[in-house]
């Protein structure tokens, strides 16, 4: 039997001190304020982890791209329009009625060729009034001019005066000038009668005509159409209008390749010869013109062609994905990440656009590593994770407290 313990007599069963009472107390009161502080400590430690999990589950993993140096072979391709080398819409120079033609369209033509005869007969009707003003003015110098000697002979027996005779070499030098004047009336009217033969300028082929027997013909061309259009073919012209910041890279001398819908898979090698030098302020381009060889007749003035350069570049832009760039109220940039895992973000201007890659002229670094399809909303200074990374969050192994200070 213990010795706080106190048999009763009258009732049989040992009785417990109040000493041992109160260390019973004291232990199971030790005992409940383990529990409840080992249950803080562990939800402690079990809520630090899970902020640190949702941290790091709220930072976001992007994929980076470095800038690719490599030289520049950038392409453009450009609408066109072929044009014939030469071409003359041909109009009448006298009025009259169409008497013949003699070459339709797609006719090869030879220079001085006599494509239609136009009857004139008011200007016939002119040139022999003016031929017979002509004879009439001979007629009366011949007259002046014997009325003239006749005075010099009788001015020596003092019959005449010196005055009537100034007067009439003033009236044959008056009748003189009335027949140079009447003279280059009918020379005018003979070369205007010679327009009634209508002829191609230069070898080619006649692309249009539009005009018809009998047709009334005014001189001139009045505003309505041309009655032949001659074209030279052996060489077309391709006219593309080149967009600004692409115009160093097209000089002249460049090559390119011309391919038209009627021929699939066909390419023809053209050259740029021609530049206007100059920017059209309503669409930004510039006007170059390009030669094209077209000796077998293969290519069609007029027709619509595809033109493709090879752009030429002095400078090894460097070169990112398209999915890269950011357009927002900052302008154009790119997100790219630090050495301490943020983002910085870098306006930067385009040199050349390429589709899916673009050239940057300004604002990158080689060494620069760039956020590809950087998520929305990005800002800087946002924490983010390098996919791939093996150091962690942003290249380093910086615990979720120390980011938390980093950003305090």
């Amino acid at each position: 039997m213990l010795p706080e313990q106190t048999m009763l007599p009258e009732q049989g069963a040992p009785v417990v001190s109040r000493r041992a009472r109160r260390l019973t107390s004291a232990a199971g009161a030790l005992l409940a304020t383990l529990v409840v502080v080992t249950g803080i400590a562990t939800r402690e430690t079990g809520n630090a982890k899970l902020r640190e999990w949702t941290e790091d589950q709220a930072i976001p993993t992007v994929a980076v791209a470095q800038p690719n140096a490599e030289a520049s072979t950038a392409t453009l391709d450009l609408p066109g329009r072929l044009e014939a080398h030469s071409r003359a819409p041909i109009y009448a120079r006298v009025s009259g009625y169409l008497k013949s033609w003699n070459a339709d369209i797609g006719t090869a033509v030879k220079a001085g060729q006599l494509l239609a005869e136009i009857e004139a007969p008011d200007m016939d009707q002119q040139l022999l009034q003016a031929q017979a003003d002509l004879a009439s003015a001979q007629a009366n110098v011949v007259l002046a001019d014997a009325q003239l000697k006749r005075r010099q002979t009788l001015l020596a027996s003092n019959t005449v005066s010196h005055e009537e005779v100034d007067q009439r070499i003033a009236d044959l030098a008056t009748k003189q000038g009335t027949v140079k004047a009447d003279q280059a009336n009918v020379d005018r009217l003979q070369v205007l009668t010679g327009y009634k033969r209508i002829t191609a300028p230069f070898d080619g082929i006649v692309t249009a005509r539009d005009t018809d027997l009998g047709a009334l013909i005014n001189a001139g061309n009045g505003g309505g159409p041309a009655l032949f259009v001659v074209s030279d073919t052996h060489r077309l012209r391709v006219y593309l209008n080149v967009p600004q910041n692409y115009v160093p890279g097209v000089r002249l001398g460049t090559r390119a390749r011309i391919s038209v819908p009627e021929y699939p898979g066909r390419s023809f090698v053209a050259t740029v010869e021609a530049s206007a030098q100059s920017v059209d302020v309503a669409s930004g381009t510039t006007r170059m013109q390009l030669a094209v060889d077209n000796a077998n007749s293969e290519l069609m003035p007029g027709a619509f062609a595809n033109v493709h350069l090879d752009l030429s570049s002095d400078v090894a832009a460097l070169q990112i994905p398209a999915s890269a760039l950011i357009f927002d109220q900052g302008g154009l940039r790119v997100a790219t990440v630090g050495a301490n895992g943020r983002v910085v973000l870098k306006g930067v201007t385009i040199a050349r656009d390429m589709g899916k890659v673009v050239a940057i002229a300004t604002g990158l670094a080689a060494g620069d590593r760039v956020i590809d399809s950087p998520p929305d909303g990005i800002a800087a200074g946002d924490q983010v994770r390098v996919a791939g990374d093996a150091m962690g969050v942003g290249g380093s192994t910086a615990s979720a407290a120390t980011r938390r200070q980093g950003r305090s």
